[in-house]
């Protein structure tokens, strides 16, 4: 018999004579439900209420997969949008790049990095909603 399994029958043993005891098991078993009971008072509450929040969630993702169409923005809105789309992340040149927009067409102009950096801008500002086209005039460095 392997050494864990000895170890959790005996574990075992030891609990059920505890609880069992003739003289004893009686209060123990009614101490340890008591405790139990409390703790259950003291912070189930807190499971219970993250439990329904976590629901709640899960059934508003399910029920919203995709974004509802919106109107068609402005074309200064949709530059602010795709600028705050692509400049999330910490690695982009802020001050090198200049994104503009026309009629839901996004021109994007500046110095860059590297070309895979070019392709990752550019398909970031093709996922911004409202977005028809994007042109990329964006040079590597």
């Amino acid at each position: 018999m392997p050494r864990a399994r000895r170890f959790r029958l005996l574990a075992l043993g030891a609990a059920l004579s505890y609880f069992f005891d003739p003289e004893n098991g009686k209060r123990r078993r009614k101490v340890t439900a008591d405790r139990l009971a409390a703790l259950m008072r003291r912070h189930g509450g807190r499971l219970m209420k993250g439990t329904g929040s976590q629901a709640h969630a899960l059934k508003q993702k399910a029920t919203h997969l995709r974004e509802e169409p919106k109107p068609q923005p402005d074309d200064v809105t949709l530059a602010r949008k795709v600028e705050t789309e692509i400049f999330r992340d910490a690695d982009v040149p802020k001050g090198r790049i200049n994104v503009n927009a026309e009629n839901g067409k996004v021109v994007l102009r500046g110095e860059v990095d590297s070309p895979e950096m070019i392709e990752d801008l550019v398909s970031k500002a093709r996922k911004v909603q409202g977005v028809q086209d994007v042109e990329s005039l964006l040079t590597a460095s």
